[in-house]
């Protein structure tokens, strides 16, 4: 791509998540050199649209309905824009790098920080072939939080602070030391593929507990905040394989 920084940068949002493409368009708002062209939260209508109205710069979540942000990359019309990452999740940077990513924003997205990756999108890109295949030099700190759905807001539970997490049909209740419980609209699944595996566990269809929390374990039941949580036959030898690790830390 042709070196950017004589002109407005034609960009685009795509994140299923109403309030982060609001932060987003207002953090491009304040950018006199970013022309914001499209939002959306569908990741296959964005691929529609920059494939008739050539964009310079896409701002892509990872974790979408439907296609990632990482699948969506590699469906993208070449010359492809340039691609920055906006996401929860630390653990897909190296991949994202790998893919030829400008940048990489944790979020919460900190003005300044959006700053920086802008900055970097007025110089040219480098040829796909100079960039390293290991883990770029200033990778991100790996996340000590999570993002969750609460209401109509986005809510910061940090790992320290969860004790465990009880499923409730579509519901999860995250129960908390300082912010009490909260209740989110969100998949197991999903809380998993986030939260270190290394310090939750999974112990029963409707639990998922924090290693460290444990108070004391008897009887295929664990006690957490004095409450006795059951262990479920299927979770039973994964989670004791767990404990024991995690005695040896």
């Amino acid at each position: 791509m042709e070196a950017l920084s004589g002109r407005k940068l034609r960009c685009v949002l795509i994140d299923d998540e109403p309030l982060a493409l609001d932060v987003l368009a207002g953090y491009c708002a304040q950018v006199p050199f970013l022309e914001l062209c499209g939002q959306f939260h569908d990741a296959l209508q964005a691929l529609a649209f920059v494939q008739d109205h050539p964009v310079d710069v896409i701002f892509l979540d990872i974790h979408m309905p439907r296609i990632t942000g990482l699948q969506f990359v590699q469906l993208l019309p070449q010359p492809a824009p340039r691609v920055v990452f906006t996401t929860a999740y630390a653990q897909y940077a190296v991949q994202s790098y790998e893919l030829s990513a400008t940048d990489y924003l944790l979020k919460p997205i900190a003005f300044e920080r959006f700053l920086q990756a802008v900055g970097k999108l007025r110089a040219p890109a480098a040829p796909a072939a100079a960039l390293p295949a290991a883990a770029p030099a200033e990778a991100p700190a790996a996340a000590d939080a999570m993002f969750v759905k609460n209401e109509h807001r986005l809510q910061r539970v940090a790992f320290d602070d969860i004790l465990y997490i009880e499923g409730m049909k579509e519901y999860l209740m995250i129960y908390t030391v300082e912010s009490g419980k909260i209740l989110t609209l969100q998949s197991f699944r999903r809380v998993e593929e986030v939260l270190p595996p290394q310090r939750f566990a999974r112990i029963h269809k409707s639990f998922l507990v924090a290693l460290n929390r444990i108070e004391h374990v008897e009887r295929g039941k664990v006690q957490i905040a004095g409450r006795l949580l059951p262990v479920g036959d299927s979770y039973r030898d994964a989670f004791m394989g767990l404990i024991r690790t995690h005695n040896q830390l």
